[in-house]
């Protein structure tokens, strides 16, 4: 899957069960990086010879338990600990960004402990539950913290907006201590927030469509190296992915493209996220 070029080497890490590292790696691809499919069971220490790692979506061990907790206590979780520890840049998508949660690394206010859950979709509006688990749409996201603060948001401009799908049952970030989110606002944790196309933040449904606390789709740990994220980012890697009736910038370019492949084959709103790992390791 990797590509000939001087992009950042990049390992996707599969767990049995995982079911996005295909397009996962494509994307990576797209994106000047060189990726490869780095399965669950090979030795953790071959990790070390990447410069950033994925761990793409799916349902890990079916999600038993708890979605992420049995992937969490692999060998392989622990290696990968080290090298978020020692800096290296890490992206859990969906169930990934559920396993780096149960790894302890995200939010990592306490090293290694597991601080938060990502609990079961419960869809809030003006105070009731108007739908739960699992859910699938497009939606948009809001970059809430500088672009310099996180390893997989340096090329966007502050503020940006982006869209992109999400499909989960279990991706609502909770705590047990409501003060843990002032935390991780005053921190500048809180990456990426849910919004509608014009880019207004609204924790309620559907503009938050799984009732996460202060509308988060995206946390980073402390020094910023490592990005849980809900929604899946190589599902809009593309413009040929954007849906044409989308609200907003993508679907009218969407729209407006339709007949021309070239524009088509064109980078999607999420391909900076992808494109900003390699400038981290540039930098």
């Amino acid at each position: 899957m990797a590509q000939a070029c001087c992009g950042p080497s990049v390992a996707v890490i599969q767990f049995p069960g995982g079911n996005c590292e295909t397009e996962t790696a494509r994307a990576l691809a797209a994106a000047g990086c060189q990726p490869e499919i780095f399965r669950w069971n090979r030795r953790p220490s071959e990790l070390d010879a990447f410069e950033a790692m994925v761990i793409g979506g799916g349902f890990s061990y079916q999600d038993r338990v708890r979605a992420g907790v049995i992937a969490a206590h692999e060998p392989i979780g622990a290696r990968l600990v080290e090298l978020a520890h020692a800096g290296k840049p890490i992206l859990g998508i969906c169930n990934g960004a559920q396993i780096l949660v149960e790894m302890g690394l995200v939010p990592g206010l306490s090293p290694d402990a597991v601080e938060m859950a990502l609990a079961p979709n419960k869809m809030m509006r003006d105070g009731h539950v108007v739908r739960r688990d699992y859910y699938c749409i497009w939606t948009h996201l809001k970059l809430a913290a500088a672009p310099e603060r996180c390893a997989w948001t340096r090329v966007f401009g502050p503020g940006a907006v982006i869209a992109m799908p999400l499909a989960h049952g279990e991706g609502r970030f909770t705590a047990s201590d409501p003060g843990l989110f002032d935390t991780l606002a005053a921190n500048d944790q809180i990456v990426w927030q849910y919004c509608d196309e014009r880019g207004t933040v609204d924790d309620q449904f559907p503009i938050t469509p799984n009732g996460s606390a202060r509308a988060i789709a995206g946390l980073c740990n402390p020094a910023g190296n490592v990005l849980a994220l809900m929604p899946h980012p190589e599902r809009a890697s593309w413009l040929r992915q954007v849906p044409q009736d989308l609200p907003g910038r993508y679907g009218a370019e969407r729209r407006a493209a339709a007949g021309d492949f070239e524009a088509l084959e064109g980078a999607g709103p999420s391909r900076g996220l992808f494109g900003s790992v390699v400038e981290e390791v540039r930098s």
